[in-house]
């Protein structure tokens, strides 16, 4: 299937998402953070919403934060991996994200179509799921897909504001239940508290780092070789295999440090 850059029209459906919580499960509600779940037709696919209001941060330091690769491989401690790909246009790129599974399930990555829109007081971060010739599925991962990932920031003044993080993913295997009840009740939520201690730290750390280095601001500052969106094709799950993790049990799952 082809591969469509989103336009205002999605942006538009993405907030609504976020913002409406009809027909949403609140699964955790504690310390700022509240998780809201939602059980789709199929029950490989975990959709889940997140919300944490971030007291002292600026929306668009935060929107900073999603957007640096470079500062996230600082406290983004479940990714493995992490690059551009290539840019589409001004506001679109392809990119690679690997992240860690507890042990013993296998780890995931992910290639997908990222595009971003400053939109008022608010700014939004949306993507999905795409196949790049030149980037297979690797031989020690499953390959995910994202059919629809993204993130909303709300100011709420000069030094305040909410974050939205909304993702609907296929994981591309039967898992057992205790993961999916592990993603709300603590992964997620520990996400979201990692995010907002992150942008809290990001203007000092920015400081010395390439201060006026912002490509997803200044479109003549990106680098990127260009990718034409002819190049990619739509992920579709049926399309990539399937594993069953369903048997593994939660006493066998090691979890590292930074987790517990």
């Amino acid at each position: 299937m082809p591969v469509q850059i989103p336009d205002d029209t999605d942006f538009t459906s993405f907030k609504e998402q976020c913002e409406n919580h009809e027909g949403w499960l609140a699964r955790y509600n504690k310390g700022g953070v509240t998780v809201w779940c939602r059980a789709e037709e199929c029950n490989t696919v975990q959709k889940l919403k997140m919300r944490i209001t971030c007291k002292d941060v600026r929306a668009d330091t935060v929107y900073d934060v999603l957007h640096d690769t470079s500062y996230r491989k600082k406290w983004d401690t479940n990714m493995i991996d992490t690059y551009d790909i290539g840019r589409l246009t001004v506001n679109a790129d392809v990119g690679y994200y690997s992240w860690k599974c507890p042990s013993p399930l296998k780890n995931r990555d992910f290639v997908t179509m990222r595009s971003w829109l400053p939109l008022g007081n608010d700014y939004l971060i949306i993507n999905y799921s795409v196949k790049h010739p030149q980037h297979p599925p690797k031989k020690d991962y499953v390959r995910a897909v994202s059919l629809l990932t993204g993130y909303l920031v709300q100011s709420n003044g000069p030094s305040s504001c909410t974050l939205y993080y909304l993702t609907q993913v296929d994981p591309k295997g039967s898992l057992p239940k205790w993961v999916v009840n592990r993603a709300s009740q603590f992964v997620a939520p520990k996400a979201m508290k990692k995010i907002y201690k992150a942008s809290l730290k990001y203007p000092e750390w920015k400081r010395k780092h390439n201060p006026g280095l912002k490509p997803w601001m200044y479109p003549e500052q990106n680098t990127l070789p260009c990718v034409s969106v002819a190049d990619l094709t739509l992920q579709r799950a049926d399309s990539l295999e399937n594993i069953d993790e369903s048997s593994l049990n939660e006493e066998k799952a090691h979890h590292s440090e930074e987790e517990d």
